[in-house]
């Protein structure tokens, strides 16, 4: 169903109004996604748009400050009936009206493939903290009742966005990845992120999705292949050494169905001075290097394009030459 170098967004968008920013990425690459919106408020970043049902959650909006109350037993014993009752856990519109105006304007059209998100389980759990500042990551039970939560919302995000389009690709967001193995979480064991990264994959396949990874640094993508995931998106204007690092996995990866999303466009600051002949001359010549190993055709067969991250930090004007340079370097690919 995907394309050779299709192209589509990581997820946040500069835009307040949702209404703007669907427009915008139904237009903006092949493969629409919903729009994150963490300028209109903190709750659409990362941790706090997944965090909503969480047993303890406690949000300060003032001061833009959401952790865990560990003490709240009683939420604590609701969350669970809630799990044995098969309750459904969802989205709100409060914290993802991009994704609910999507859903609307989607209908009336209805798409090939479209894209949604979700945190990734280690990301949340280690960037969430409880009411003492550590990460609810090394609570072994919040751990995994926060899986179990994300679990449940990719479940029911696929069952929405299957109703406007013939396939569902789901992004999972791991950009604490980067850090895995460094000072600061020696604590994470890699069988760990293996198991954990494994059952969000899982949960989006058990709903006939198709699961990707994100990661917007270097990663262990030998790892993180092993998870059973069907996209590897990895930033490719900045570390496309990493990819290369794991050309033998790669290979194997891409002959049995896997994809490979290039996030080749970037969304930091250096959006304002990249030309589009820098970029597709980087693209080549990165194509070449891996080419020594993987065989052109399927290595072009099995590439998709992407930004190397979410656009939420840049302006309007920026995005637009995000993605304008984006499906310019898919036409000349193809071309």
């Amino acid at each position: 169903m995907l394309q050779p170098f299709d192209t589509t967004g990581i997820g946040s968008l500069p835009f307040i109004e949702p209404e703007e920013a669907v427009r915008f990425s139904i237009n903006a690459c092949s493969i629409p996604f919903w729009p994150q919106l963490p300028r209109r408020s903190f709750l659409e970043q990362m941790i706090p748009q997944f965090a909503e049902d969480m047993p303890g959650l406690r949000i300060d909006p003032s001061r833009e400050v959401i952790y865990i109350d560990t003490e709240d037993t009683e939420s604590l014993n609701r969350f669970y009936e809630r799990l044995e009752g098969e309750e459904v856990f969802l989205l709100s519109e409060s914290v993802a009206p991009g994704l609910y105006i999507f859903l609307k304007t989607a209908r009336q059209r209805g798409f090939r493939v479209v894209k949604g998100q979700c945190t990734g389980p280690l990301t949340f759990t280690l960037g969430l903290k409880d009411s003492s500042g550590n990460p609810i990551y090394a609570n072994e039970e919040l751990r995994e009742l926060s899986l179990l939560l994300l679990q449940r919302k990719v479940s029911w995000q696929i069952r929405q966005l299957r109703e406007v389009a013939e396939e569902v690709l789901i992004f999972i967001d791991e950009p604490v990845l980067t850090a895995v193995g460094s000072s600061a979480y020696l604590g994470v064991a890699e069988a760990e992120v293996l198991r954990m990264i494994s059952a969000i994959v899982e949960a989006v396949k058990s709903e006939g999705g198709i699961a990707g990874v994100h990661c917007c640094g270097k990663a262990d993508w030998t790892l993180l292949i092993r998870t059973g995931v069907d996209i590897i998106n990895f930033d490719s204007y900045y570390y496309f050494d990493s990819i290369v690092a794991a050309r033998e996995a790669l290979k194997e990866f891409l002959e049995t169905g896997g994809y490979l999303a290039w996030g080749m466009v970037p969304t930091t600051e250096d959006i304002g001075s990249v030309e589009f002949d820098d970029l597709f001359n980087r693209f080549k010549e990165a194509l070449s290097e891996l080419g020594r190993f993987i065989p052109d055709e399927l290595l072009y067969s099995r590439s998709i394009l992407t930004p190397s991250c979410g656009a939420g930090g840049r302006d309007v004007e920026e995005t637009e030459k995000v993605f304008r340079l984006l499906n310019q370097l898919s036409e000349t690919i193809r071309q």
